[in-house]
């Protein structure tokens, strides 16, 4: 059983998409210009319980597992931790047994073998918890971000890394960046703390197709794009500054 993002290493696995940029590497919904209206403040939901299964020594393992929950609607992501094992990860439900129910299903089926419900240790909403994203989304820095299907030829899933971090440190963050962008608080660039996301139009025009992760000092983390491994980048930097669209807060 995971103990806490802190033990976490520097490899993750989240959703199959089914459409990536180039120059970008989130799924692009056609409605995701800026809104004219901010979006709603809707603060997250935090997991309650998940399902963990699989102890992989082979990432190939873990993907195919991964797609395979996927390809049943789970919205379920791997990771490496503390035993240098990679396992899987899904599901955000409210009670133990809710979550023991999903898993004998899937069991059932012939979908899983051995699995554990894990609760994610959730510090409550303060700095720590901010620097504990910060800390989790630095260890996949010099990473190539890799994960299954169509995907794994295609480059990077930047809202799957973050949406990977917040969930690890036990935030229901949504999956693409369109959603994640709806799901936050809008703020201001010069408001920006650890944690944020901030949002880039990388495609042309005002449509969000890049997020990343505010790790402070006015840099963020983020998985640019095919080719590129994960990094720390500078708010400031050219492409960027002239991209960014704006930042959201979940905490």
């Amino acid at each position: 059983m995971l103990r806490g993002s802190s033990h976490f290493l520097i490899t993750l696995l989240a959703s199959i998409i089914v459409t990536l940029l180039a120059a970008g590497c989130s799924v692009i919904d056609p409605r995701s210009a800026i809104p004219k209206t901010p979006p709603t403040d809707r603060p997250l939901n935090t997991i309650h319980f998940a399902v963990q299964v699989g102890a992989f020594s082979s990432m190939d393992n873990a993907v195919r597992l991964t797609e395979k929950l996927q390809q049943d609607g789970l919205n379920a992501y791997h990771f490496i931790d503390s035993s240098d094992l990679y396992k899987v990860r899904f599901g955000n439900y409210p009670t133990r047994q809710a979550a023991l129910t999903a898993a004998e299903r899937l069991k059932a089926r012939g979908l899983i073998l051995v699995y554990y419900i894990v609760t994610p240790r959730l510090i409550p909403a303060t700095t720590e918890l901010r620097r504990q994203i910060v800390r989790t989304a630095k260890k996949y820095i010099g990473v190539p971000y890799k994960w299954g299907g169509e995907s794994a030829r295609e480059g990077f899933d930047c809202s799957g890394l973050t949406m990977t971090v917040y969930q690890l440190s036990g935030l229901d963050l949504p999956r693409t960046s369109r959603q994640q962008w709806d799901a936050g608080t809008p703020i201001g660039r010069d408001q920006l703390r650890k944690g944020d996301l901030v949002f880039f139009a990388t495609s042309g025009g005002r449509r969000v197709s890049h997020v990343g992760i505010y790790a402070g000092e006015n840099r963020f983390i983020h998985a640019p794009r095919r080719g590129k491994t994960i990094r720390m980048t500078s708010l400031s930097k050219g492409y960027y500054r002239k991209r960014f669209v704006g930042a959201r807060r979940y905490l």
